[in-house]
């Protein structure tokens, strides 16, 4: 079996396309989205439409989430006050000019997608089981991975919203994160998916035209482009 884990695209429509002409030259013909289809990016719609011509199963996000339910901002920014700056981007700034470019058919759609997708023994989640906001990190114990994500009981399992992708086969099962399409966090620029082969996970990178992608950001009316740009660029995470 193979099968692919595409997530975290934020509104990047150039990754998006890179990855849709790598999985073809592989022969990859099934594929599942992680989530985080459209935010943070001035090309959210499009991403969506072309996510369903594809014809794409896959799970709900939380900044896919964070645009019909405003009042999970209070709930985050309890959990985790630090991130108030970034709460109140992604809150106030992202989601208002996301929901006006998707329109409220595209973000009806989204209110479908499910928390999980499960098949031949294989889970793919946003971050945690229950929790579309809180995931482990790449380094963190096996121990933690295995109380996470082996409720689950699954032999394989794939998260995303960290944005930073590795695999770890554990006693019991795999985890894996997929990493980002459209806006990676671990150094690397390239766009990233997971790709499932019988029972190994492979992390793979795909080159993209990073500057048409800066070009467009800089071109649009999206909210905080040019730390949007930086991010991609750079491949890290931009403090706001």
């Amino acid at each position: 079996m193979r099968l692919a884990i595409v997530s975290d695209i934020h509104g990047n429509l150039t990754a998006l396309e890179a990855v849709v002409g790598d999985l073809a030259r592989r022969g990859v013909g099934r594929v599942i989205h992680g989530g985080d289809l459209a935010l943070a990016g001035c090309q959210g719609a499009e991403v969506i439409d072309r996510v369903r011509e594809l014809g794409w199963p896959g799970i709900v996000g939380n900044t896919d989430e964070l645009l019909w339910r405003p009042e999970e901002q209070e709930t985050q920014t309890r959990n985790a006050p630090k991130l108030r700056p970034l709460l109140g981007m992604l809150f106030d700034e992202y989601a208002p000019a996301s929901r006006a470019a998707l329109g409220r058919e595209r973000v009806a759609w989204l209110r479908e997608l499910p928390p999980e997708w499960r098949s031949e023994g294989i889970s793919v989640v946003h971050a945690s089981p229950g929790d579309l906001w809180l995931a482990p990190p790449p380094d963190c114990e096996d121990a933690k991975l295995a109380a996470t994500y082996g409720p689950l009981n699954a032999q394989t399992v794939v998260y995303g919203h960290i944005h930073r992708p590795y695999a770890r086969k554990l006693d019991r099962f795999t985890v894996a994160n997929s990493g980002s399409v459209g806006n990676p966090f671990d150094g690397d620029p390239r766009a990233a998916y997971a790709l499932i082969e019988n029972d190994s996970v492979q992390v793979v990178r795909v080159e993209y035209d990073i500057e048409r992608e800066a070009r467009l950001l800089l071109g649009s009316d999206y909210p905080d482009a040019s730390r949007l740009v930086a991010m991609r660029r750079s491949g890290r995470f931009v403090p706001v």
